[in-house]
């Protein structure tokens, strides 16, 4: 069975979310890219609690992409240490993961 996933990274303006949304979707890594925010994130951050109003962008995809779409996030990302987290799609709508594995490559 395909193994579906969604991914979550964040970032500091929406035109930068847009970017990466757009590069994933035209190449098929992703199927779907949902942004919402602003929000606003409190971390630890070079020894300092710090907060910032970001952007989050919610990726579908297949785990056998990942790798692929964690160099693209990487090589369009402004931060440092960007939030690149998968976790599994474990049930869902039947004619949702069919056209999820309609639409990626």
């Amino acid at each position: 069975m395909t193994e579906y996933i969604q991914v979550l990274t964040t970032l500091e303006s929406r035109d930068d979310a847009e970017k990466i949304a757009r590069v994933l979707v035209e190449k098929r890594i992703a199927a779907c890219v949902q942004i919402m925010g602003p929000l606003t994130s409190f971390f630890q951050w070079q020894g300092k609690l710090d907060s910032a109003e970001e952007y989050l962008c919610v990726i579908k995809s297949r785990s056998d992409l990942f790798q692929e779409m964690e160099t693209i996030i990487k090589s369009m990302h402004p931060y440092e240490v960007p939030e690149i987290l998968a976790t599994p799609i474990t049930k869902g709508n039947k004619d949702y993961l069919r056209w999820l594995a309609e639409t990626l490559e």
